[in-house]
């Protein structure tokens, strides 16, 4: 008989305790930024991911082997290019290695910029 499978992290400090132990200091970091710039946000676990919801998408973040990953809406994205040029980005998300600083002023930034969008949409799109 297999053993059982591990069971799914169901909040944000459940997912911070699984991840790789050498992300973890990043991961709390990370995540106390972006919980001073969403405090009303609803927190959740979908898709194996921590998301942060009012009640629309607002941003996510994740943990990897080496790096953890932040994804602010697109728009945001686009807004702060200039200052992403100095991080690693891939199509969605700013790339944060574990062994790295993180770049608390700038997610900041994102983290702010984000939250106001999201309270002055007028859709209902969950998404932007």
């Amino acid at each position: 008989m297999a053993p059982p499978a591990p069971s799914q992290p169901t909040t944000i400090a459940d997912y911070i305790a699984a991840a790789p132990k050498a992300g973890q200091p990043l991961l709390h970091a990370l995540y106390a930024i972006l919980k001073r710039a969403a405090p009303q946000a609803e927190e959740a676990i979908k898709w194996n991911t921590p998301f942060f919801i009012e009640p629309r998408f607002v941003y996510a973040f994740s943990a990897h082997k080496a790096h953890a990953s932040f994804a602010p809406p697109a728009a945001a994205l686009v807004h702060f290019g200039q200052a992403l040029q100095a991080v690693r980005t891939t199509k969605g998300t700013i790339v944060l290695p574990y062994d790295q600083p993180l770049p608390a002023e700038l997610i900041e930034q994102i983290a702010r910029y984000s939250v106001q969008r999201v309270r002055a949409r007028t859709t209902d799109s969950f998404w932007e």
